[in-house]
């Protein structure tokens, strides 16, 4: 029996959810996938999964196996990975995960270079702002803008986020513009659902800040927070990425200037550094080139 086939065949049903769509994916018959799954609980000695007519479903030892399926895989392409030799050129498909608005505002302009840089380079993009399990959605990548980072996974700092008050002409006009930070809490200030929906951290000269706010609009997503203060529905925490050029154009407006909103890191998170894709690294070390230095985020 192969047995690295036969790990790869366990593993793809599970993640598919059926014998069926693992064979179309493996492109081999329903019938040899049946056979691998037997031949592998034959050598493990357990059933590993409960078939039902409508699902399958993990066994415990099948539960116990798969993590270990999942790092012998891994371990085997990093082996081909080496075995490529370290000058060939990156090929290979990436899952990256990122939020919506990173990745519009900045994300997918540095992947269209690194693919045009290396073409056989191919990604599937992930956009969301939840956290996404990364084993399990088989992620090679998720870029988080966060201070707050899951104890299991490795982080690498890119860069930092730093964020900006502001609100467009048409609702300052209607509303009045906020001359001290105390005054945010009279106004309709749009919360971000995963970080300050209704407190406000900054600093000024050192010393830290905070204010209590709400509004008539949350989102789980910055990027329709920005449509809404662009529209002139309210006064909007957002990245400096995503509202340079609208500053730089009158469209928006910043204010409070002389207070700082809390900086957040810009991470790269992934399971493990020893059976890191070859591919996965010089991406890595290509965005982290690029986030160096972002004078035209900033006003």
């Amino acid at each position: 029996m192969d047995r690295l086939m036969a790990t790869r065949v366990f593993v793809e049903v599970v993640e598919r959810g059926s014998q069926t769509a693992a064979a179309e994916a493996l492109e081999m018959s329903r019938a040899m996938v049946s056979r691998y799954l037997a031949e592998l609980e034959g050598w493990v000695g357990a059933r590993l999964l409960h078939r039902t007519t409508r699902k399958l479903s993990l066994t415990g030892a099948g539960e116990q196996l798969l993590g270990q399926c999942r790092e012998m895989l891994a371990v085997a392409e990093a082996m081909q990975g080496v075995s490529q030799g370290r000058n060939e050129a990156p090929r290979g498909n990436l899952r990256i995960a990122c939020s919506q608005s990173f990745a519009q505002a900045w994300l997918v302009h540095a992947l269209n270079d690194f693919t045009s840089l290396y073409p056989q380079v191919s990604v599937d993009l992930l956009v969301g702002s939840q956290a996404v399990n990364l084993v399990e959605a088989r992620i090679d990548l998720a870029l988080r803008i966060t201070n707050q980072l899951d104890p299991n996974l490795i982080a690498r700092q890119l860069a930092v986020c730093r964020s900006v008050v502001c609100a467009s002409p048409a609702y300052l006009e209607k509303h009045g513009t906020p001359q001290h930070l105390a005054e945010l809490s009279q106004h309709n200030c749009l919360s971000y659902a995963y970080f300050g929906r209704s407190i406000w951290a900054f600093s000024r000269a050192g010393e830290p800040h905070a204010v209590a706010v709400s509004g008539n609009l949350s989102a789980n997503e910055s990027m329709v927070l920005l449509e809404a203060a662009l529209a002139g529905g309210g006064i909007s925490l957002q990245p400096r990425y995503s509202v340079g050029g609208h500053l730089r154009s009158g469209a928006l407006v910043q204010l409070l200037p002389d207070y700082q909103p809390q900086e957040l890191g810009i991470h790269a998170l992934y399971g493990t550094r020893r059976q890191m894709p070859p591919t996965l690294r010089v991406l890595l070390d290509f965005l982290l080139e690029r986030l160096v230095d972002r004078p035209d985020w900033d006003i």
